[in-house]
């Protein structure tokens, strides 16, 4: 391991990349956070970060400058943006210019299911990692627990978790402080370099058993209700345009029909413990509120 590694974090005032920050802290690592301005630099320093670079990954001029110096780059694409298979070559380009040696990406599970387009635009960043000369880590999570925390006001409201998607399918999740833990292993240590990992809990929940979760957690029923996505993006107002919610129903249609499998003998095997619970999240969001 290597003693105070300078790693830049993309987008590490955000929900998901912030949550990179302490744990690279905590293995000696020094964090500079890439970020678009001071308030979010506030952020990245309140969770660690020891260094801030304000820049855009639009801006090439500006990535150049955040990644001079540095040992290792995480990168995680903006969620549902056009450009986002460009914005990711052109975070790998720099970080192999700048002489980087560790770069490890967030990307998605099944990044080669063409049905979902979101997933596809991951693949040509993963493909550019394999001939960048970089030590790369690919990452490959499910859909994230965090992502429940913006429905947890209407359940404690109305007692009715929403998602428009059939309440039986089975989804698989996970908690992304794993995905965060196993990304700074592989940011300070050698031994998962070059891998490609498809990380997944170990529940294979349906909405019926999150809720039933929720329920025993906060001693009171809760409700899995099946909104249209109309209906859902009424309640739900994702901060979304109308070609990034279309994307997003394409998910979700895919989910109504499939479900999402996924496999946690890795996720596992990577901790060295057993996936964080769904229980322990909805646990974490009742104290919290």
């Amino acid at each position: 391991m290597m003693s105070n590694p300078i790693v830049l974090v993309v987008g590490a005032a955000g929900r998901f990349a912030g949550l990179l920050v302490p744990e690279l802290v905590r293995r000696g690592a020094t964090v500079r956070a890439l970020v678009r301005n001071d308030a979010n630099a506030a952020v990245a320093r309140r969770a660690g970060a020891a260094e801030v670079a304000l820049g855009d990954l639009r801006d090439a001029r500006s990535l150049e400058a955040a990644a001079r110096g540095v040992h290792g780059v995480f990168h995680i694409g903006p969620a549902f943006a056009p450009d986002e298979s460009e914005l990711g070559l052109r975070m790998v380009d720099t970080a192999r210019r700048a002489g980087a040696r560790r770069f490890v990406f967030s990307s998605v599970m099944h990044p080669t299911n063409g049905r979902l387009g979101t997933h596809a635009m991951k693949q040509p960043v993963e493909e550019a990692l394999f001939g960048s000369g970089l030590q790369y880590t690919i990452l490959q999570p499910t859909n994230f627990y965090q992502n429940i925390e913006a429905a947890w006001p209407a359940v404690l409201a109305h007692g009715v978790f929403a998602e428009p998607f059939a309440k039986s399918a089975n989804v698989a999740r996970i908690d992304y402080r794993d995905v965060a833990e196993v990304a700074a292993k592989a940011l300070t240590e050698d031994h998962l370099a070059y891998g490609t990992f498809e990380l997944c809990g170990e529940e294979k929940l349906t909405r019926e058993d999150i809720v039933a979760i929720m329920g025993e957690v906060l001693g009171r029923p809760i409700a899995a209700a099946e909104p249209s996505f109309e209906e859902w993006r009424t309640m739900a107002n994702p901060p979304y345009d109308e070609r990034q919610l279309g994307s997003l129903a394409n998910i979700f249609a895919y989910y109504n029909e499939h479900g999402v499998r996924g496999n946690s003998t890795v996720l596992r095997t990577l901790l060295g413990r057993s996936p964080r619970t769904m229980r322990a999240y909805v646990g974490e969001l009742a104290r919290s509120r």
